[in-house]
């Protein structure tokens, strides 16, 4: 399905192969401990993963990556890239995610976010993610704890 966002369209696709290049460099780009490319590349064939592109024509824009495992998800990373955030790719990787999850019959899913990622924080507060606990000294580069949130279905 094509989506709107404000000068572009996209669609959100699952994670092939021919994706894995530019997410990859995508990692790079957002993350201080980015996946490595063979981690990335084991997604498509994981069954408990669902790694989602946001693709415009050949352009990898953002993806989302979250692993579901009986009643439970748990988003490992979302990432857009800085030209086109702040055009609501975030949110529909992030509600597509969501979707898939309750029509598998998960109950909840749940993400770590830096409390200084305020951008985001503003994204799952508006999607319904509740705080559920604090990770501390979770993330590295440069050393942050982490706020669990979580979205009960």
């Amino acid at each position: 399905m094509t989506r709107r966002a404000d000068d572009m369209n996209f669609e959100i696709v699952p994670l092939q192969s021919c994706h894995i290049d530019a997410v990859y460099e995508l990692e790079k780009e957002c993350f201080g401990n980015p996946w490595s490319r063979e981690d990335l590349a084991a997604q498509p064939s994981n069954e408990n993963s669902r790694f989602l592109v946001a693709a415009s024509g050949d352009e990898v824009c953002g993806y989302i990556g979250v692993y579901e495992l009986f009643e439970s998800c748990e988003v490992a990373n979302l990432a857009v890239k800085k030209e086109f955030r702040r055009k609501g790719i975030a949110k529909a990787l992030l509600n597509e995610a969501i979707e898939g999850a309750k029509s598998r019959k998960r109950e909840f899913i749940t993400l770590e976010v830096r409390p200084s990622n305020t951008a985001a924080l503003g994204l799952y507060e508006s999607l319904g993610f509740e705080k559920a606990g604090m990770r501390k000294d979770f993330y590295s580069s440069p050393v942050e704890d982490a706020l669990i949130l979580t979205k009960k279905f």
